[in-house]
Protein backbone atom coordinates (compact mmCIF):
# COMPACT_ATOMS: atom_id res chain seq x y z
CA UNK A 1 0.00 0.00 0.00
CA UNK A 2 1.29 3.45 -0.69
CA UNK A 3 -0.26 5.00 2.46
CA UNK A 4 0.56 3.44 5.69
CA UNK A 5 0.14 5.76 9.32
CA UNK A 6 1.23 4.57 12.74
CA UNK A 7 -0.78 6.20 15.08
CA UNK A 8 0.84 6.46 18.64
CA UNK A 9 -1.64 5.98 21.41
CA UNK A 10 0.27 6.91 24.42
CA UNK A 11 2.55 10.05 22.83
CA UNK A 12 0.32 13.23 23.07
CA UNK A 13 0.75 16.44 20.92
CA UNK A 14 -0.96 18.43 23.75
CA UNK A 15 -4.76 19.32 23.99
CA UNK A 16 -6.88 20.41 21.40
CA UNK A 17 -8.71 23.65 22.47
CA UNK A 18 -12.41 22.80 21.85
CA UNK A 19 -12.65 26.20 20.54
CA UNK A 20 -10.63 25.81 17.24
CA UNK A 21 -14.59 24.52 16.53
CA UNK A 22 -15.99 27.92 17.11
CA UNK A 23 -18.03 29.86 14.63
CA UNK A 24 -18.46 33.72 13.61
CA UNK A 25 -22.21 35.22 13.08
CA UNK A 26 -22.01 38.97 11.45
CA UNK A 27 -24.14 41.21 10.59
CA UNK A 28 -24.13 40.64 7.07
CA UNK A 29 -26.61 38.96 4.55
CA UNK A 30 -28.89 36.76 5.91
CA UNK A 31 -27.07 35.41 8.66
CA UNK A 32 -28.45 37.00 11.76
CA UNK A 33 -31.98 38.62 10.49
CA UNK A 34 -33.46 35.69 9.12
CA UNK A 35 -30.49 33.08 9.34
CA UNK A 36 -31.22 33.30 13.58
CA UNK A 37 -32.98 36.36 14.69
CA UNK A 38 -36.75 36.21 13.35
CA UNK A 39 -38.31 38.15 16.04
CA UNK A 40 -41.05 37.26 18.55
CA UNK A 41 -43.72 38.34 16.23
CA UNK A 42 -42.56 35.74 13.26
CA UNK A 43 -44.32 32.63 11.89
CA UNK A 44 -41.64 30.87 11.77
CA UNK A 45 -41.37 28.95 15.47
CA UNK A 46 -38.82 31.08 17.39
CA UNK A 47 -37.83 31.30 21.43
CA UNK A 48 -37.25 34.46 21.81
CA UNK A 49 -37.08 35.65 18.78
CA UNK A 50 -34.19 33.26 17.61
CA UNK A 51 -35.14 30.68 15.26
CA UNK A 52 -35.78 27.54 17.05
CA UNK A 53 -34.87 25.13 14.03
CA UNK A 54 -31.79 26.55 13.96
CA UNK A 55 -31.39 26.39 17.35
CA UNK A 56 -32.34 22.61 17.54
CA UNK A 57 -29.47 21.93 15.04
CA UNK A 58 -26.39 24.30 16.55
CA UNK A 59 -27.00 22.85 19.96
CA UNK A 60 -26.16 19.14 18.68
CA UNK A 61 -22.69 20.73 17.39
CA UNK A 62 -21.50 21.40 20.45
CA UNK A 63 -20.86 25.24 19.58
CA UNK A 64 -17.89 26.46 22.09
CA UNK A 65 -17.76 30.00 21.27
CA UNK A 66 -19.31 32.29 18.51
CA UNK A 67 -18.11 35.76 17.72
CA UNK A 68 -20.08 38.83 16.99
CA UNK A 69 -20.93 40.91 15.50
CA UNK A 70 -18.50 40.97 12.86
CA UNK A 71 -16.02 41.34 11.00
CA UNK A 72 -15.89 44.47 9.08
CA UNK A 73 -19.48 45.48 10.52
CA UNK A 74 -17.87 45.51 14.30
CA UNK A 75 -15.62 48.76 13.29
CA UNK A 76 -19.54 50.77 12.54
CA UNK A 77 -21.29 49.44 15.26
CA UNK A 78 -22.57 51.48 17.92
CA UNK A 79 -23.28 48.87 20.38
CA UNK A 80 -25.42 51.69 22.14
CA UNK A 81 -27.59 51.74 19.42
CA UNK A 82 -28.99 47.97 19.25
CA UNK A 83 -29.50 47.35 23.51
CA UNK A 84 -33.18 49.42 25.33
CA UNK A 85 -36.52 48.91 23.39
CA UNK A 86 -36.59 47.87 19.92
CA UNK A 87 -38.82 50.28 18.94
CA UNK A 88 -36.92 52.87 20.09
CA UNK A 89 -33.31 51.77 18.59
CA UNK A 90 -31.39 53.37 15.90
CA UNK A 91 -31.88 52.78 12.15
CA UNK A 92 -28.35 52.76 10.46
CA UNK A 93 -26.93 51.77 6.71
CA UNK A 94 -24.62 48.55 6.64
CA UNK A 95 -22.54 50.14 4.34
CA UNK A 96 -20.03 47.08 4.01
CA UNK A 97 -22.79 45.03 3.27
CA UNK A 98 -25.51 45.42 0.67
CA UNK A 99 -26.26 49.13 2.07
CA UNK A 100 -29.19 47.78 3.51
CA UNK A 101 -31.05 49.16 6.67
CA UNK A 102 -29.81 47.53 9.85
CA UNK A 103 -32.67 48.15 12.68
CA UNK A 104 -30.52 47.18 15.62
CA UNK A 105 -33.23 44.67 16.97
CA UNK A 106 -30.49 41.87 17.32
CA UNK A 107 -28.10 43.39 19.96
CA UNK A 108 -26.08 43.13 22.79
CA UNK A 109 -29.18 41.44 25.11
CA UNK A 110 -30.51 39.02 21.78
CA UNK A 111 -26.79 37.94 21.11
CA UNK A 112 -26.32 37.16 25.18
CA UNK A 113 -29.85 35.06 25.21
CA UNK A 114 -28.52 33.53 21.98
CA UNK A 115 -25.05 32.02 23.43
CA UNK A 116 -26.92 30.95 26.77
CA UNK A 117 -29.44 29.24 24.65
CA UNK A 118 -26.16 27.32 22.95
CA UNK A 119 -24.71 26.89 25.95
CA UNK A 120 -21.65 28.51 24.32
CA UNK A 121 -19.18 31.62 24.77
CA UNK A 122 -19.62 34.93 23.46
CA UNK A 123 -16.88 36.47 22.04
CA UNK A 124 -17.12 40.26 20.95
CA UNK A 125 -14.97 41.93 18.62
CA UNK A 126 -14.96 45.86 19.42
CA UNK A 127 -15.29 49.01 17.90
CA UNK A 128 -11.55 50.55 17.08
CA UNK A 129 -12.27 51.57 13.87
CA UNK A 130 -14.96 54.12 13.72
CA UNK A 131 -15.54 53.88 17.90
CA UNK A 132 -13.60 55.33 20.62
CA UNK A 133 -11.80 54.30 23.46
CA UNK A 134 -14.80 55.26 26.03
CA UNK A 135 -17.11 53.64 23.62
CA UNK A 136 -15.50 50.07 24.37
CA UNK A 137 -14.75 50.83 27.67
CA UNK A 138 -18.61 51.69 28.67
CA UNK A 139 -19.45 48.60 26.17
CA UNK A 140 -17.39 46.29 28.50
CA UNK A 141 -18.48 47.64 32.00
CA UNK A 142 -22.31 47.32 30.49
CA UNK A 143 -21.40 43.50 30.23
CA UNK A 144 -19.91 43.08 32.99
CA UNK A 145 -19.90 45.31 36.00
CA UNK A 146 -21.90 43.86 38.67
CA UNK A 147 -21.73 47.61 41.07
CA UNK A 148 -23.40 50.74 41.05
CA UNK A 149 -22.76 52.44 37.78
CA UNK A 150 -24.23 54.42 34.62
CA UNK A 151 -24.15 51.28 32.49
CA UNK A 152 -24.49 48.79 34.88
CA UNK A 153 -27.93 50.58 35.63
CA UNK A 154 -28.42 51.13 32.37
CA UNK A 155 -28.03 47.43 32.08
CA UNK A 156 -30.77 46.59 34.87
CA UNK A 157 -33.40 49.08 33.03
CA UNK A 158 -32.84 47.09 30.32
CA UNK A 159 -33.88 43.72 31.64
CA UNK A 160 -30.81 42.43 32.94
CA UNK A 161 -30.07 42.42 36.98
CA UNK A 162 -26.43 40.62 36.66
CA UNK A 163 -23.77 41.42 34.54
CA UNK A 164 -23.14 38.55 31.70
CA UNK A 165 -20.02 36.21 31.58
CA UNK A 166 -17.53 37.46 29.13
CA UNK A 167 -14.42 35.82 28.35
CA UNK A 168 -13.67 36.54 25.10
CA UNK A 169 -12.87 39.87 23.42
CA UNK A 170 -11.60 41.21 20.46
CA UNK A 171 -9.95 44.81 20.13
CA UNK A 172 -10.66 45.96 16.59
CA UNK A 173 -11.15 43.66 13.91
CA UNK A 174 -9.01 43.70 10.39
CA UNK A 175 -7.39 47.28 11.17
CA UNK A 176 -5.04 46.84 8.20
CA UNK A 177 -8.31 47.42 5.89
CA UNK A 178 -12.21 47.59 6.74
CA UNK A 179 -11.31 48.14 9.87
CA UNK A 180 -9.57 51.61 9.62
CA UNK A 181 -6.49 50.89 6.92
CA UNK A 182 -3.94 51.23 9.31
CA UNK A 183 -0.55 50.78 9.81
CA UNK A 184 0.84 47.83 11.65
CA UNK A 185 2.91 50.47 13.83
CA UNK A 186 -0.33 52.43 14.21
CA UNK A 187 -2.76 49.80 15.15
CA UNK A 188 -0.23 48.46 17.62
CA UNK A 189 -0.54 52.16 19.54
CA UNK A 190 -4.17 51.86 19.22
CA UNK A 191 -4.32 48.38 20.54
CA UNK A 192 -2.52 49.51 23.58
CA UNK A 193 -4.23 52.08 24.36
CA UNK A 194 -8.13 50.51 24.35
CA UNK A 195 -7.09 47.70 25.58
CA UNK A 196 -5.55 49.32 28.63
CA UNK A 197 -9.37 50.78 29.43
CA UNK A 198 -11.18 47.26 28.32
CA UNK A 199 -11.76 46.66 32.65
CA UNK A 200 -11.71 43.19 34.30
CA UNK A 201 -14.49 44.17 36.50
CA UNK A 202 -14.94 41.34 39.35
CA UNK A 203 -13.93 37.87 38.42
CA UNK A 204 -14.71 38.49 35.02
CA UNK A 205 -11.14 38.49 33.15
CA UNK A 206 -11.45 39.28 29.74
CA UNK A 207 -9.08 37.23 27.18
CA UNK A 208 -7.64 40.18 25.05
CA UNK A 209 -7.52 39.45 21.26
CA UNK A 210 -5.69 41.61 18.86
CA UNK A 211 -6.28 42.56 15.96
CA UNK A 212 -3.89 40.05 13.54
CA UNK A 213 -2.53 39.63 10.13
CA UNK A 214 -4.26 39.57 7.05
CA UNK A 215 -2.95 35.70 5.15
CA UNK A 216 0.80 36.37 5.56
CA UNK A 217 1.52 39.44 6.33
CA UNK A 218 4.57 38.49 8.85
CA UNK A 219 5.61 42.58 9.16
CA UNK A 220 2.27 42.80 11.08
CA UNK A 221 2.58 39.83 13.61
CA UNK A 222 6.29 41.16 14.09
CA UNK A 223 5.31 44.40 15.22
CA UNK A 224 2.32 44.07 17.48
CA UNK A 225 4.34 41.08 19.10
CA UNK A 226 7.42 43.44 19.34
CA UNK A 227 5.19 46.18 20.89
CA UNK A 228 2.33 44.90 22.45
CA UNK A 229 2.53 40.72 23.38
CA UNK A 230 2.30 41.36 27.09
CA UNK A 231 -0.86 43.08 26.78
CA UNK A 232 -2.91 40.61 24.61
CA UNK A 233 -3.85 36.79 24.92
CA UNK A 234 -4.58 36.11 21.50
CA UNK A 235 -3.89 37.59 18.13
CA UNK A 236 -5.85 37.13 15.71
CA UNK A 237 -5.02 35.72 11.72
CA UNK A 238 -7.61 35.53 8.81
CA UNK A 239 -7.59 33.73 5.69
CA UNK A 240 -9.96 32.47 3.01
CA UNK A 241 -9.91 30.09 0.61
CA UNK A 242 -10.37 31.88 -2.60
CA UNK A 243 -10.48 30.10 -5.88
CA UNK A 244 -9.86 32.31 -8.75
CA UNK A 245 -8.59 36.21 -7.41
CA UNK A 246 -10.54 38.44 -5.19
CA UNK A 247 -12.04 40.30 -8.08
CA UNK A 248 -13.32 37.29 -10.34
CA UNK A 249 -13.96 34.47 -7.60
CA UNK A 250 -14.60 30.85 -8.67
CA UNK A 251 -18.01 29.03 -8.41
CA UNK A 252 -19.29 27.52 -5.37
CA UNK A 253 -20.76 25.22 -8.05
CA UNK A 254 -20.63 23.29 -11.71
CA UNK A 255 -16.56 23.73 -11.43
CA UNK A 256 -14.15 20.94 -12.26
CA UNK A 257 -11.50 19.11 -11.64
CA UNK A 258 -8.91 21.60 -12.03
CA UNK A 259 -11.13 23.58 -10.00
CA UNK A 260 -11.20 21.35 -7.06
CA UNK A 261 -7.17 21.07 -7.15
CA UNK A 262 -7.06 24.99 -6.95
CA UNK A 263 -9.18 25.06 -3.92
CA UNK A 264 -7.27 22.17 -1.66
CA UNK A 265 -4.58 23.51 -2.25
CA UNK A 266 -4.92 26.59 -1.46
CA UNK A 267 -6.84 26.08 1.47
CA UNK A 268 -3.70 23.54 2.74
CA UNK A 269 -1.87 27.07 2.83
CA UNK A 270 -3.37 27.48 6.35
CA UNK A 271 -0.39 25.11 7.44
CA UNK A 272 2.11 27.23 6.00
CA UNK A 273 0.84 30.47 7.52
CA UNK A 274 0.14 28.67 11.00
CA UNK A 275 4.03 27.69 11.40
CA UNK A 276 5.63 30.99 9.61
CA UNK A 277 3.37 33.47 12.24
CA UNK A 278 4.02 31.05 15.06
CA UNK A 279 7.83 31.14 14.48
CA UNK A 280 7.91 34.96 14.51
CA UNK A 281 5.65 34.69 17.63
CA UNK A 282 8.01 32.36 18.89
CA UNK A 283 10.59 35.12 19.08
CA UNK A 284 8.75 37.60 21.80
CA UNK A 285 6.76 34.41 23.36
CA UNK A 286 8.57 31.22 23.29
CA UNK A 287 6.75 29.65 25.83
CA UNK A 288 3.19 30.03 23.61
CA UNK A 289 1.44 32.13 26.19
CA UNK A 290 -0.34 34.23 23.16
CA UNK A 291 -2.74 31.71 21.00
CA UNK A 292 -3.11 32.57 17.64
CA UNK A 293 -6.87 33.28 16.95
CA UNK A 294 -8.21 32.16 13.44
CA UNK A 295 -11.45 33.82 13.64
CA UNK A 296 -12.03 33.97 10.46
CA UNK A 297 -11.47 31.07 8.15
CA UNK A 298 -13.20 29.23 4.83
CA UNK A 299 -14.06 29.02 1.65
CA UNK A 300 -15.00 32.06 -0.10
CA UNK A 301 -16.80 32.08 -3.82
CA UNK A 302 -18.72 34.26 -6.28
CA UNK A 303 -22.23 34.97 -4.62
CA UNK A 304 -25.23 32.57 -5.96
CA UNK A 305 -26.82 34.26 -9.39
CA UNK A 306 -29.78 36.23 -8.74
CA UNK A 307 -28.36 37.43 -5.22
CA UNK A 308 -27.49 40.32 -3.48
CA UNK A 309 -23.64 40.82 -4.46
CA UNK A 310 -23.54 42.22 -0.66
CA UNK A 311 -24.61 38.92 0.95
CA UNK A 312 -22.22 36.66 0.24
CA UNK A 313 -24.61 34.01 -0.38
CA UNK A 314 -22.86 30.53 -1.46
CA UNK A 315 -23.75 26.77 -1.67
CA UNK A 316 -21.81 24.47 0.15
CA UNK A 317 -20.83 20.96 -1.02
CA UNK A 318 -18.42 18.27 -0.96
CA UNK A 319 -15.75 20.30 -1.57
CA UNK A 320 -16.08 22.55 1.26
CA UNK A 321 -16.57 19.12 3.60
CA UNK A 322 -13.24 18.26 2.31
CA UNK A 323 -11.43 21.87 2.61
CA UNK A 324 -13.01 21.99 6.53
CA UNK A 325 -11.40 18.57 7.25
CA UNK A 326 -7.99 19.36 6.13
CA UNK A 327 -8.62 23.16 8.16
CA UNK A 328 -9.74 21.05 11.56
CA UNK A 329 -6.43 18.85 10.74
CA UNK A 330 -4.54 21.58 10.28
CA UNK A 331 -5.54 23.46 13.34
CA UNK A 332 -5.30 20.31 15.12
CA UNK A 333 -1.46 19.74 14.18
CA UNK A 334 -1.19 23.03 15.64
CA UNK A 335 -2.86 22.85 19.20
CA UNK A 336 0.10 23.90 21.08
CA UNK A 337 -0.65 27.76 19.68
CA UNK A 338 -4.03 27.50 17.87
CA UNK A 339 -6.36 28.47 20.78
CA UNK A 340 -9.33 28.99 18.70
CA UNK A 341 -10.61 29.32 14.87
CA UNK A 342 -14.02 30.65 13.97
CA UNK A 343 -15.45 29.36 10.74
CA UNK A 344 -17.00 31.95 8.27
CA UNK A 345 -20.16 32.21 8.67
CA UNK A 346 -22.60 30.19 10.62
CA UNK A 347 -25.31 31.01 8.64
CA UNK A 348 -26.90 31.84 4.92
CA UNK A 349 -23.16 33.55 4.28
CA UNK A 350 -20.04 32.16 2.94
CA UNK A 351 -18.82 28.30 4.51
CA UNK A 352 -22.47 28.32 6.64
CA UNK A 353 -23.11 25.15 8.08
CA UNK A 354 -26.65 25.85 7.78
CA UNK A 355 -28.92 27.80 4.92
CA UNK A 356 -32.48 28.83 5.45
CA UNK A 357 -34.92 30.13 2.94
CA UNK A 358 -38.55 31.64 5.10
CA UNK A 359 -39.27 28.49 6.87
CA UNK A 360 -37.21 25.92 5.46
CA UNK A 361 -33.60 24.72 6.57
CA UNK A 362 -30.69 22.73 5.64
CA UNK A 363 -27.57 21.28 7.03
CA UNK A 364 -24.76 21.86 5.15
CA UNK A 365 -22.20 18.97 4.49
CA UNK A 366 -19.70 21.57 6.36
CA UNK A 367 -22.38 21.17 9.26
CA UNK A 368 -22.07 16.98 8.84
CA UNK A 369 -18.14 17.63 9.19
CA UNK A 370 -18.47 19.69 12.22
CA UNK A 371 -20.81 17.35 13.88
CA UNK A 372 -18.48 14.18 13.19
CA UNK A 373 -15.46 15.82 14.67
CA UNK A 374 -16.74 17.36 17.46
CA UNK A 375 -15.49 14.55 19.41
CA UNK A 376 -11.75 16.00 19.05
CA UNK A 377 -13.00 18.76 21.09
CA UNK A 378 -10.93 19.02 24.39
CA UNK A 379 -9.13 15.52 23.40
CA UNK A 380 -5.02 14.63 23.29
CA UNK A 381 -3.99 15.53 19.79
CA UNK A 382 -2.19 12.26 19.11
CA UNK A 383 1.63 11.83 17.02
CA UNK A 384 1.53 10.04 14.15
CA UNK A 385 3.83 9.13 11.27
CA UNK A 386 3.61 7.38 8.05
CA UNK A 387 3.74 7.57 3.99
CA UNK A 388 1.12 9.15 2.25
CA UNK A 389 1.17 8.87 -1.36
CA UNK A 390 0.37 12.45 -3.46
CA UNK A 391 -1.52 13.84 -6.15
CA UNK A 392 0.55 15.34 -9.19
CA UNK A 393 -0.75 18.74 -10.30
CA UNK A 394 -0.67 19.71 -13.73
CA UNK A 395 1.30 23.12 -12.23
CA UNK A 396 4.36 20.53 -11.22
CA UNK A 397 3.03 20.37 -7.89
CA UNK A 398 1.32 17.52 -5.70
CA UNK A 399 -1.16 17.54 -2.80
CA UNK A 400 -1.67 14.39 -0.21
CA UNK A 401 -3.67 11.98 -1.02
CA UNK A 402 -4.93 11.50 1.97
CA UNK A 403 -5.09 14.11 5.50
CA UNK A 404 -5.07 12.30 9.09
CA UNK A 405 -5.38 14.11 12.48
CA UNK A 406 -6.02 11.73 15.67
CA UNK A 407 -6.99 12.22 19.50
CA UNK A 408 -7.89 10.34 22.30
CA UNK A 409 -10.46 11.26 24.96
CA UNK A 410 -12.78 9.04 27.30
CA UNK A 411 -10.08 5.78 26.44
CA UNK A 412 -11.63 6.19 23.09
CA UNK A 413 -8.99 7.18 19.64
CA UNK A 414 -10.59 8.94 17.02
CA UNK A 415 -9.35 9.00 13.49
CA UNK A 416 -10.41 11.61 11.06
CA UNK A 417 -9.53 11.16 7.54
CA UNK A 418 -10.18 13.14 4.04
CA UNK A 419 -9.37 11.76 0.66
CA UNK A 420 -8.38 15.13 -0.84
CA UNK A 421 -8.44 13.47 -4.78
CA UNK A 422 -12.01 14.04 -6.67
CA UNK A 423 -11.78 10.65 -8.47
CA UNK A 424 -9.49 8.10 -7.36
CA UNK A 425 -10.23 6.07 -3.65
CA UNK A 426 -7.62 5.90 -1.80
CA UNK A 427 -6.25 2.41 0.45
CA UNK A 428 -3.77 2.50 3.03
CA UNK A 429 -3.13 0.64 6.62
CA UNK A 430 -3.18 2.39 10.03
CA UNK A 431 -1.45 0.84 13.00
CA UNK A 432 -2.40 1.85 16.59
CA UNK A 433 1.04 1.76 18.50
CA UNK A 434 0.46 2.54 22.74
CA UNK A 435 -3.08 0.85 23.38
CA UNK A 436 -2.95 -2.11 24.98
CA UNK A 437 -5.56 -4.72 23.93
CA UNK A 438 -7.68 -5.49 20.85
CA UNK A 439 -9.96 -2.38 19.94
CA UNK A 440 -13.76 -2.37 18.10
CA UNK A 441 -13.61 -0.15 15.02
CA UNK A 442 -16.54 2.16 14.13
CA UNK A 443 -16.91 4.46 11.60
CA UNK A 444 -19.48 7.38 9.77
CA UNK A 445 -18.31 8.34 6.43
CA UNK A 446 -19.63 11.93 4.45
CA UNK A 447 -19.52 11.17 0.45
CA UNK A 448 -21.40 12.72 -2.24
CA UNK A 449 -22.24 11.27 -5.76
CA UNK A 450 -20.71 13.98 -7.03
CA UNK A 451 -17.84 16.54 -6.21
CA UNK A 452 -19.99 19.31 -6.12
CA UNK A 453 -22.98 17.31 -4.34
CA UNK A 454 -24.92 19.57 -2.31
CA UNK A 455 -28.20 20.03 -0.02
CA UNK A 456 -30.98 21.94 -1.60
CA UNK A 457 -34.69 22.77 -0.01
CA UNK A 458 -35.90 20.65 -2.61
CA UNK A 459 -33.01 17.40 -1.65
CA UNK A 460 -32.21 18.36 1.79
CA UNK A 461 -30.63 14.88 2.58
CA UNK A 462 -28.49 14.22 -0.52
CA UNK A 463 -25.27 14.43 1.27
CA UNK A 464 -25.81 13.48 4.58
CA UNK A 465 -23.00 11.03 7.23
CA UNK A 466 -23.49 7.32 7.02
CA UNK A 467 -21.90 4.52 8.61
CA UNK A 468 -18.27 3.12 7.16
CA UNK A 469 -18.47 -0.20 6.37
CA UNK A 470 -14.92 0.28 4.53
CA UNK A 471 -12.60 -0.03 7.60
CA UNK A 472 -11.37 -3.53 8.85
CA UNK A 473 -9.48 -4.63 12.18
CA UNK A 474 -6.72 -6.92 12.35
CA UNK A 475 -5.37 -6.68 16.02
CA UNK A 476 -4.00 -3.32 16.35
CA UNK A 477 -4.13 -2.91 12.04
CA UNK A 478 -6.67 -1.41 10.39
CA UNK A 479 -7.45 -1.63 6.90
CA UNK A 480 -9.39 1.55 4.93
CA UNK A 481 -10.85 2.16 1.63
CA UNK A 482 -11.66 5.46 1.13
CA UNK A 483 -13.85 6.71 -1.45
CA UNK A 484 -13.19 9.37 -3.85
CA UNK A 485 -13.96 13.08 -2.40
CA UNK A 486 -14.65 11.25 1.21
CA UNK A 487 -14.16 12.29 5.27
CA UNK A 488 -14.62 9.22 7.56
CA UNK A 489 -14.51 9.85 11.32
CA UNK A 490 -13.26 5.97 13.14
CA UNK A 491 -13.37 5.61 16.90
CA UNK A 492 -11.09 2.90 17.93
CA UNK A 493 -12.38 1.65 21.64
CA UNK A 494 -10.87 -1.45 23.51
Amino acid sequence: MSNRVVIHADWSLGTINKNIYGHFAEHLGRCIYEGLWVGEDSPIPNTKGIRQDVLAALKKLNIPVLRWPGGCFADEYHWKDGVGPRENRKRMINTHWGGVVENNHFGTHEFFQLCELLDTEPYICGNVGSGTVQEMSEWVEYMTFDGESPMSRWRQENGREKPWKLKYFGVGNENWGCGGNMTAEYYADQYRRFQTYARNYGDNKLYKIAGGANTDDYHWTDVLMREAHGMMDGLSLHYYTVPGTWENKGLALDFDKQAWFETLQRALRMDELLTRHSTVMDRYDPQKRVGIIVDEWGTWYAVEPGTNPGFLYQQNTMRDAVVAAAHLHIFQKHCDRVQMANLAQLVNVLQSVILTEGEKMLLTPTYHVLEMFKVHQDAEALAFHGKIGEIALENGESLPHVSVSASKKDGKVHVSLCNLSPDESAEFELELRGAEGSHSCAGVILVGDAIDAHNTFENPERVAPAPFEGAKMDGNKLSVKLPAASVVLLTLEA
